[in-house]
């Protein structure tokens, strides 16, 4: 499982011109990836990882701040560019595997007291960020 997590003060996702995931504060962006060997504990992982990650002003968490959290899915952290000019897609697992997992860490951070937003998996999204920083970290597990 991967995630790129991004500072922020303030992002939102829209599907068809529609918001549907929208953080109005100061907060992470994150954009999640899942591969074929990942399971719920990667997902539990994740979550707590995400939550307490000090990336925040004055090296505070979301925990430590109660911090909103906005999750998109995102296959492409899997795309394997090395050979061609055409990425692979091979291992990013497939929505079966990977949609359970995605709603697995959003659902593990809600139960961790963050305040989740969410894109639509799956959608054609368009994502709107203020960056605070730049400040941006890959997490891999």
């Amino acid at each position: 499982m991967r995630a790129v997590v991004q500072r922020v003060t303030s992002a939102s996702v829209t599907v068809d011109g529609e918001i549907v995931g929208e953080m109005t504060s100061p907060g992470l962006l994150v954009y999640l990836g899942v591969t074929h060997t990942d399971g719920p504990d990667d997902a539990d992982w994740m979550a707590r990882k995400i939550w307490t990650l000090r990336i925040l002003p004055d090296e505070q968490s979301a925990s430590d701040i109660g911090a909103p959290v906005l999750v998109v899915s995102q296959f492409t952290l899997y795309g394997d560019a090395r050979k061609g000019r055409r990425p692979t897609w091979e291992a990013a697992a497939p929505a079966p595997v990977s949609e359970p997992l995605y709603d697995a860490v959003c659902g593990a951070l809600t139960d961790l007291g963050a305040r989740v937003a969410r894109g639509v998996f799956g959608a054609r999204m368009r994502v709107a960020s203020v960056n605070d920083g730049p400040f941006t970290v890959l997490l891999d597990r």
